[in-house]
């Protein structure tokens, strides 16, 4: 009897567990099966539900993260994630910002010294990250809406990074020092002979001017430089001392800046009188991208913070802390600002240009380069 009992029970198991599995398959479309078919064809991870990520990050309970925000940014972030999953029950985050602090985290990844789950990549050494990357199908999860991710916000190539942010290039004016009439409209009025002569500031690290390259073009850019250095103008190296010489009326214009800065410098400018003015094409410049880490100890909780903060609640963090630094393509107040705008966007596809780009522009100033 007792033999009986224990055939009939693993008769009823094995049953079951067929029941769930064709459930499962059943349930899941003919596109997605599609997808995890081709991801797991070329050694990418595709988890095919929301429900086995919670799964498994449950089991993990623990996350650790690197990220490029600091202070009550980072604490805004965690506790909305643990808020969210509160099944997490152990956060450790770090910041990390500077070249400088990136090329040294390089040789702990190589080292496999990092420890982290999900870990923030510069946009200046962005070709040494690839080969630690942990190869989920990011991209294909959230094309099937097994993430809730914005597509465009992840790199086509790798399917695994994803840019949580932006930074958009603007003008900036002090509207006391300069009439609204003068204003430049679009980039070419910075040329005009009555801005010639130390009427406007450019800054020496042209990070904006070449995002300009990824929409108009090498060609157009560095003839647009070398008339920009014809116009004689004020030349300084950093957001912080340009907003603050303009805060002070000190100078009147600035032709090309991020925007998240001046927003941050208007923000502080007890005179009000700091203005950002976007023109087209407007330079954008993807940021703040985030990876899975090869060996990361908690992997799918790291695919929820990632999600998290591309999500709503997570890119209001961005644009409250930041500030406004959010995704063009996710819901935050960057895509309302560059809503019906041309846009010259260099995002995953351009990127490794960047360092190239920005010496081409340095070059057609007629400036020296910066020893590395």
């Amino acid at each position: 009897m007792h033999k009986c009992f224990l055939t009939v029970f693993w008769f009823l198991t094995i049953w079951f567990w067929a029941l769930e599995a064709r459930v499962i398959a059943a349930s899941a479309s003919p596109n997605l099966l599609k997808a995890k078919k081709e991801a797991e064809a070329k050694g990418y991870i595709f988890v095919s539900s929301k429900e086995e990520i919670l799964a498994n990050a449950k089991k993990e309970g623990q996350l650790s993260i690197q990220t490029f925000l600091e202070g009550d940014a980072q604490k805004a972030m965690t506790e909305a994630f643990k808020k969210k999953y509160p099944f997490i029950q152990q956060i450790s985050a770090d910041n990390i910002g500077g070249v400088d602090e990136y090329r040294r985290f390089v040789p702990e990844m190589k080292l496999g010294r990092a420890r982290y789950d999900t870990v923030h990549i510069s946009n200046q050494v962005y070709s040494e990250y690839p080969p630690h990357l942990k190869k989920f199908d990011i991209l294909g999860m959230a094309e099937q809406n097994v993430l809730v991710i914005p597509p465009k916000v992840i790199d086509s190539n790798h399917r695994t990074i994803v840019a949580k942010g932006t930074q958009i290039a603007v003008a900036a004016y002090n509207k006391k020092a300069i009439g609204t009439q003068k204003l430049p409209t679009q980039w070419e009025d910075f040329l005009k002979p009555e801005f010639k002569g130390r009427k406007f500031i450019v800054d020496i690290r042209p990070q904006c001017m070449a995002s300009m390259m990824a929409g108009m073009g090498e060609e157009w850019v560095i003839k647009y430089a070398r008339q920009i250095k014809e116009q004689q103008p004020v030349w300084l190296r950093g957001n912080a001392r340009a907003m603050g010489a303009l805060a002070s009326g000190e100078q009147a214009l600035h032709q090309m800046t991020f925007y998240n800065s001046c927003v941050e410098a208007a923000r502080k400018d007890p005179t009000q009188s700091l203005v950002c003015k976007i023109l087209e094409p407007t330079p954008v410049y993807l940021r703040e991208n985030q990876f899975i880490l090869k060996g990361a100890p908690h992997p799918h909780a790291g695919l929820l913070f990632i999600e998290h903060m591309a999500s709503r609640e997570g890119q209001k963090v961005i644009d409250d802390f930041e500030p406004i630094k959010s995704s063009i393509y996710a819901d935050g107040e960057v895509s309302k600002l560059t809503k019906g705008k041309k846009l010259a966007v260099n995002d995953h596809r351009t990127f490794q240009n960047t360092p190239k780009w920005m010496n081409m522009v340095v070059d057609a100033y007629g400036l020296p380069r910066a020893e590395k």
